[in-house]
């Protein structure tokens, strides 16, 4: 059985494919404008170093966190429970010192702390820290 298809007189069609270029290439600009106008986010994050700073010179008060439940308010343990009790009296912020290979997780659960809540925290790492 063969089949029988109508012969095309010879001409070809052609598909033109300019106008689906320049409307991928209009999508791709304003892709690109669009995606390119993200606000900037404004944080009051001011990070400082130093290297001749002891730990004996740290400001006051300095919360050490070692752990979760293992702080230490200007060198005496504390339970994070207390810390209010202890922290009503002082005006300024609370340095907060961890170490820094401490994990990201770590930080995040402290500052998430109901205690610290209201309180100026500045972080504080040591390079050669050792709890």
């Amino acid at each position: 059985m063969s089949l029988n298809l109508p012969s095309r007189d010879g001409r070809r069609v052609q598909v033109d494919t300019s106008l689906a270029i320049v409307n991928i290439v209009l999508l791709l600009i304003f892709y690109f404008l669009i995606a390119g106008q993200a606000p900037r986010v404004q944080t009051p994050l001011d990070l400082s170093s130093t290297a001749t700073l002891s730990p004996e010179n740290l400001p006051s008060p300095v919360l050490e966190v070692r752990g979760p439940e293992d702080w230490l308010l200007d060198g005496d343990p504390v339970r994070p429970e207390m810390l209010p009790a202890a922290l009503a009296s002082v005006p300024g912020p609370v340095h907060l010192l961890m170490d820094r290979r401490a994990p990201s997780g770590l930080l995040v659960q402290v500052l998430r702390r109901p205690e610290l809540a209201g309180h100026d925290i500045r972080l504080v790492t040591l390079k050669d820290f050792a709890p």
